[in-house]
């Protein structure tokens, strides 16, 4: 049968965040070696900051907070949102984001906490930042990161940021319309590259019941996250686990992709 997913590209370097008073830093591209990190960061001192402003780092943002505020977000002193982001929504910004950058988050302008960006790669990347609850006693927020590598494929980074004692299992599957039924588990804290194809990622539970579903369709060199999120918190409300899917690409691009009429020389 042939597989969903074509290779486990490396285990996530992601760490728990800290509470509001703390800041939390970017990891730097999971797929180098450490070699390849050592060298990079040493290329970085050495070059100016008008050549890495070359560099086309888009910045998406994930709001896993479970809660009725929104959350705002700035960059030094300038205002990335619009509109606050909304619990289960994702949003991407191009700021010129570089080492040493502090992202600072507010909810009803009151602050929650910051993020400081540690180190990018010297090439074009996709950053993701996902802000999410601490515990399920206090209100106080985590975040976890992300740098994607340059592939052709598809990546999808899974991460878990449910708070509470229930567990879940995530896989992703061909779509209902589709002519096979290949199904596969998706790790928490892994990124896995994918071919083309429009899925369904389904989270089950430990005795089997479906909690989640939600189409996923994977472009090539486009960089996704799949979050589970949610808090059985013990003060407030409690949020039931669910699914975010970011970003939501298109199925009619991957139709006309895989066209007869496409793939004509």
């Amino acid at each position: 049968m042939a597989r969903l997913a074509l290779a486990v590209v490396v285990l996530l370097c992601l760490h728990a965040g800290t509470p509001a008073a703390g800041t939390k830093s970017a990891e730097p591209g999971d797929a180098w070696t450490g070699r390849q990190r050592f060298h990079a960061r040493m290329s970085a001192v050495a070059k100016s900051s008008a050549t890495t402003m070359e560099f086309k780092h888009r910045l998406r943002v994930c709001n896993a907070y479970p809660g009725s505020v929104p959350v705002d977000i700035f960059h030094g002193k300038h205002k990335l949102t619009d509109t606050p982001l909304e619990y289960k929504s994702c949003r991407e910004f191009t700021p010129p984001v570089r080492a040493g950058d502090k992202l600072q988050f507010k909810m009803a302008e009151s602050n929650a906490g910051s993020f400081a960006v540690s180190d990018l790669p010297n090439n074009d990347a996709v950053l993701v930042l996902v802000i999410y609850r601490h515990d399920t006693m206090s209100t106080a927020v985590a975040f976890e990161s992300h740098v994607f590598a340059n592939l052709i494929n598809a990546q999808v980074a899974v991460l878990d940021t449910y708070k509470g004692h229930a567990k879940a299992a995530l896989r992703i599957q061909d779509d209902s319309s589709a002519k096979t039924s290949r199904s596969e588990e998706l790790r928490y804290d892994s990124v896995v590259a994918l071919n083309p194809g429009i899925f369904e990622v389904a989270m089950q539970g430990e005795d089997g019941e479906l909690k989640a579903r939600q189409q996923f369709v994977a472009l090539n060199r486009e960089s996704y996250v799949v979050i589970r999120c949610g808090v059985e918190a013990q003060d407030g409300a409690a949020y039931k686990e669910e699914l975010i899917v970011f970003p939501q690409s298109d199925s009619k691009v991957f139709r006309a992709a895989a066209s007869p009429s496409a793939r004509a020389p």
